[in-house]
């Protein structure tokens, strides 16, 4: 069960990961929709690319050493931070 759930998770990380990589042109980017952000919002962004990447990768090798329930919480870090995220409202 807990391996499924870890797949389960892995999955979710990287889609969320190819999702902040397909619309970071939006904050980036130099047309006239983007929000032209600056370096330090770049580098929370690429953080939390890399940390979408990297918590399926921890999840295993901590399910490996016989430490499922904290394998399945690393993995499943970046899908709550996400929805903690979409729970701010805009600053507008």
């Amino acid at each position: 069960m807990a391996k499924f759930l870890l797949v389960l998770a892995t999955t979710a990380d990287l889609a969320l990961a190819a999702l902040l990589v397909g619309v970071s042109g939006f904050l980036f980017g130099g047309g006239p929709e983007s929000m032209h952000a600056k370096t330090l919002a770049m580098a929370g962004y690429i953080a939390a690319i890399i940390g979408c990447l990297v918590a399926p990768i921890a999840g295993f090798i901590f399910l490996k050493r016989g430490k499922a329930g904290l394998g399945l919480a690393a993995a499943w870090v970046p899908i709550f931070g996400a929805l903690v995220a979409l729970a701010i409202p805009a600053p507008y």
